[in-house]
């Protein structure tokens, strides 16, 4: 009863998915549930309204206090909203991002400050995805300034990739120091070499068409930064997509795949020194490989995570050699396993006679060298 002398309010509203807004009046908030599921053609049955700028909910004690011409948006039953966030999501929505990408650039028309100028730019460069696009006649723009051999932009991050795992290789051949050395050090190039042959250089990691488990990309051609190499994960979340445009591509050049074990400072000084205690059989040539060329010691990092300092990690003495039987210092260890027993029977007898005198003369000194090899 006391509802019919209340003051009727106005108000806007507006559905999820939809940005077109109604002018509803109404006196109670049954009343205006009611003609908004007309306007919008929901069903009443589980229906609510909530404030458009953050979600909350209306209610009938609230009703009272709402602004006029307040903007409301109808929730059929199981759809939410959550402000802003919701109207990010549906902006970003496939079937809206072609009518955004035209917004930011009609803006950027204008004279703006430098940080919407960025901004702006930066939004722009995200929303014009042409990644679905592969072949250099879908998308001529990304293959600008790239080789003409390059048909697809997946042949291209792949040879991209191979470039990189390369020049560790060659870092490697420009790391033979003494010529005695050379002859079997350029024995495991060659045992390395023949593995990255095989490998295909590792070119899988930047191609979007490989396998899931070969790739770092999503099968979109997202990369995520995996974190400095002292850290499990980003803390920035850097990511991108160097097959949506020219420029996200040359960015992605910027990226580096950071050796945890460092490849000048540890690996290729420890694989140098090994060859100086043995040849390269005794070497265990597969760690070496993984450690310079494969995932199992490279991290994809964003520039800002690409810590240059040194990173302090060594080598693992006990995988250096085949069956881990040498120190990197020369001197054996011990076999692994249980320790020699000694031999059962009857124990040797001193030989009967007449005990042996000592040379005369000057005492025998001790070889020094023996003793300097035992130390």
């Amino acid at each position: 009863m006391f509802g019919l002398f209340r003051k009727t309010k106005a108000v806007k509203v507006r559905g999820v998915s939809d940005s077109r807004k109604y002018g509803v009046a109404a006196r109670s908030l049954k009343e205006l549930t009611r003609k908004a599921c007309q306007y919008l053609r929901v069903p009443v049955s589980g229906a609510q309204l909530c404030l458009s700028s953050d979600g909350t909910l209306v209610t009938e004690e609230g009703f009272g206090s709402l602004p006029e011409h307040c903007e409301l948006v109808l929730l059929s039953q199981g759809q939410s909203w959550k402000g802003v966030v919701s109207e990010l999501e549906r902006l970003l929505s496939t079937d809206l991002r072609l009518q955004l990408v035209e917004a930011v650039r009609s803006l950027l028309s204008d004279p703006p400050s430098p940080q919407r100028h960025k901004l702006l730019r930066d939004m722009l460069r995200n929303l014009d995805d042409t990644s679905e696009k592969e072949t250099r006649d879908q998308d001529l723009q990304w293959f600008t300034g790239v080789d003409s051999r390059f048909k697809t932009k997946s042949s291209y991050m792949r040879f991209n990739c191979e470039a990189r795992i390369r020049s560790y290789m060659k870092e490697a051949s420009r790391s033979i120091e003494q010529a005695k050395i050379r002859a079997e050090f350029e024995k495991t190039l060659q045992t390395l070499c023949h593995m990255l042959k095989e490998d295909q250089y590792n070119g899988a990691y930047f191609d979007r068409t490989e396998e899931e488990q070969s790739r770092l990309c999503t099968a979109e051609g997202w990369f995520t930064c995996q974190g400095s190499f002292d850290e499990a994960l980003c803390q920035s979340l850097h990511s991108i997509n160097p097959y949506s445009s020219r420029e996200s591509r040359v960015l992605f050049s910027t990226w580096n795949l950071d050796h945890r074990i460092e490849k000048k400072r540890s690996i290729l000084p420890t694989l140098v020194h090994c060859h100086k205690k043995c040849s390269t059989s005794g070497i265990s040539v597969d760690y070496f490989y993984r450690l310079l060329f494969t995932r199992h010691n490279l991290k994809l990092v964003h520039i800002a995570c690409h810590k240059k300092g040194a990173h302090n990690l060594q080598c693992d003495p006990g995988k250096v050699y085949k069956g881990g039987r040498q120190k990197l210092g020369g001197a054996k260890e011990p076999a692994r396993g249980r320790a020699k027993e000694p031999a059962k029977g009857r124990a040797k007898e001193p030989a009967k006679g007449r005990a042996k005198e000592p040379a005369k003369g000057r005492a025998k000194e001790p070889v020094r060298g023996k003793r300097r090899r035992l130390q």
